[in-house]
């Protein structure tokens, strides 16, 4: 396989690891378990570490399974560059640590996944002023931007409501303000959308969901798509600028947020979802197949609610969805109606799990109030949409006729 011919996406990643030597005649990239690497040219070793040749320096910065990873990623993305960290939260918070400063503005969208709603709270009591809107409609974005915004921050579909941000008039309103658009891609994957379409400057995936697929391996990336200029960013420190400027952004991440707060990916699990990876489109077909299936199953049940889903011509950002996202994704959520206890219900399901994890193989159910949302507490809970009966579903790729049986038969009261 060559650079020169496109192949399809899998086949892309299948034969990543291929474009550069690997040890032995390896398909896959080995796990290098290495924490330090030596040289036997003390000039070559500083030439290294001061960015004057390509190499690795210290476990913490770098390693040579894990970059085999950030190339896979980044060609997922269709972007310049990708930067993996040990969780994706670690992946957003190295927004914070890495391009942030006292003062600055952040506008991200209110429909959050909870960790990360928790994170812009930190940020903001650290001095950056946090704008939450609905990024449903590029207006509210519009609105709250300052001459101070440094960056805006959605997520293609929210978790758990599904929402689903403006992001293509988003994407548009940054590029003429000038303003780092960064776009969290976990909820539809690569596979299903690249931000980098919709004009994201940075695009974050959680590694641990559907690009990894398998629940074994925790992992996060930032891939700087190209599109953005960094000469407009303001945060960035001389040291940085001795790169061209399109390296700038992940030249800083790199030493100011992966290498000086250590939030650094393993090279066992970057072999995880490395392999994981290959299979990622064939999962996500079957996936989102059983998920429209189960979201139309409850829709047309009185005893449900409400169901929402972006593929559901019910669902607000349907038209939107459809435009944008080759599927509409393994998660969705809905109500059961008073008369159903929603512990009672998860307890009857014979096949779902209650856990709190998604983008798994298997499906996955949680009370979502009452668990990944309890902690902001029932104001904010209610500002986002979010009952006290909901329960989110991450769908897997089980039989259909299995999982829409076993869903069916714990509605029974």
């Amino acid at each position: 396989m060559t650079d020169s011919k496109k192949y399809g996406f899998t086949t892309t990643i299948l034969h990543s690891d291929r474009q550069k030597p690997i040890e032995h005649g390896s398909l896959h990239k080995p796990i290098h378990i290495s924490v330090t690497f030596g040289y036997r040219d003390a000039r070559e070793l500083a030439s290294v570490f001061q960015g004057k040749q390509p190499g690795y320096r210290y476990g913490r910065q770098g390693n040579p399974t894990v970059s085999a990873l950030e190339d896979k990623v980044t060609k997922m993305e269709q972007g310049l560059a990708t930067i993996c960290f040990s969780t994706g939260m670690a992946a957003i918070g190295a927004l914070v640590q890495g391009l942030l400063r006292k003062g600055d503005h952040v506008v991200s969208s209110s429909f959050l996944f909870g960790n990360t709603n928790s994170l812009w709270q930190t940020a903001n009591a650290l001095g950056i002023d946090v704008s939450m809107v609905d990024a449903t409609d590029v207006k509210n974005v519009e609105a709250a931007l300052t001459p101070a915004t440094r960056l805006v921050f959605v997520e293609t579909i929210a978790n758990p409501r599904t929402q689903v941000a403006d992001l293509k008039r988003i994407g548009q309103l940054c590029r003429d303000r000038g303003i780092l658009y960064v776009v969290d891609n976990t909820m539809t994957s690569p596979y299903l959308f690249r931000p980098r379409m919709v004009g994201a400057s940075l695009v974050v995936n959680a590694l641990t969901k559907s690009i990894g697929g398998h629940g074994n391996a925790l992992g996060g990336s930032l891939t700087d798509t190209g599109l953005y200029d960094w000469n407009k960013f303001p945060n960035i420190y001389d040291s940085y600028k001795r790169y061209a400027s399109s390296q700038w952004g992940m030249a800083q991440i790199r030493a100011k947020s992966l290498r000086d707060f250590g939030g650094t990916l393993g090279p066992e699990a970057a072999h995880h979802i490395a392999v994981g990876a290959e299979t990622m489109a064939l999962r996500m077909e079957r996936e989102c197949a059983n998920a429209l299936a189960l979201a139309q199953m409850l829709e047309a049940d009185e005893r449900v609610a409400a169901v929402y889903y972006p593929g559901l011509p019910s669902h607000p950002q349907h038209k939107l969805a459809k435009e944008l996202f080759g599927a509409f994704g393994s998660l969705f959520s809905f109500e059961l109606n008073d008369k159903i206890d929603c512990f009672d219900y998860l307890n009857r399901l014979k096949l779902a799990i209650p856990a709190s994890n998604l983008g798994d193989t298997r499906t996955l159910v949680i009370p979502v109030a009452h668990t990944i949302f309890y902690e902001m507490g029932a104001d904010r809970r209610a500002s986002m949409g979010i009952a006290e009966s909901l329960i989110r579903v991450s769908v897997g790729i089980e039989d259909t006729a299995d999982l829409l049986e076993d869903f069916q038969q714990a509605l029974a009261v």
